[in-house]
């Protein structure tokens, strides 16, 4: 998904595939792409160390609502190529330093041959100038109930003097469902579009090595 990462994380985030959304003075629409040489997705590799391409399309109007879809090569199950997020949400200002997002998102996988491997979560956020707090519950999966998975995370960036700017995060996933309990973490460095990241987690074998990758990534207004 479109994370604070991929954003991230991906927003993370992306970061990922996070979604960072804010209230806007007017409707508009906006599009995205994004390049990278590892998909990761709280820490766990979505295209098996390959790289991926993704990009989507969002609507944000004055209310806070926004609305969007979001896709990208993934292949971590049978038969997979590509992962299909669409999501919808609210965001907006507390005050001048305090912000918030709450929202629906469903990961649909269309060409995964088991069928079990689309799920939905609700998520919300606040944040406080640079440090975002967020929560996601699952809220439905083929085999799964509302709220048997929990992930929570916490972020934090700065800027350089140079107007790189670094972004720390950390995460747990916790339940029963699809997968294992884990803590993920990372760092990473942006500028002019351009990301550089290192990505771990406390998993045994190779989820648990660290994964370094490189991005780049570019919005327009439609």
């Amino acid at each position: 998904m479109k994370k604070t990462l991929l954003g991230l994380a991906v927003a993370s985030t992306l970061a990922s595939t996070s979604l960072v959304s804010t209230a806007v003075s007017a409707s508009e629409w906006s599009a995205n792409a994004a390049v990278t040489s590892n998909y990761l997705w709280r820490g766990l590799e979505q295209t098996g160390g390959k790289a991926a391409i993704s990009g989507g399309i969002d609507y944000s109007g004055d209310s806070g609502f926004y609305a969007g879809t979001w896709a990208s090569n993934a292949d971590w199950a049978d038969g997979m190529t590509y992962e299909l997020d669409l999501y919808a949400g609210f965001g907006g200002n507390i005050s001048e330093s305090v912000s918030y997002d709450v929202g629906f998102i469903y990961f649909a996988y269309p060409d995964e041959t088991s069928g079990d491997a689309d799920f939905s979560e609700i998520y919300g956020s606040i944040s406080f100038d640079a440090l975002t707090v967020g929560f996601a519950v699952l809220a439905d999966g083929e085999g799964g109930d509302f709220s048997d998975t929990i992930y929570a995370n916490v972020d934090y960036s700065f800027s350089l003097a140079n107007e790189a700017e670094v972004a720390l995060h950390i995460g747990s996933y916790s339940g029963d469902w699809l997968a294992e309990d884990s803590i993920d973490y990372g760092i990473s460095i942006s500028k002019s579009g351009f990301t550089f990241g290192i990505s771990d987690t406390d998993l045994d074998g190779p989820a648990g090595d660290p994964k370094v990758y490189v991005s780049y990534s570019l919005d327009f207004s439609l």
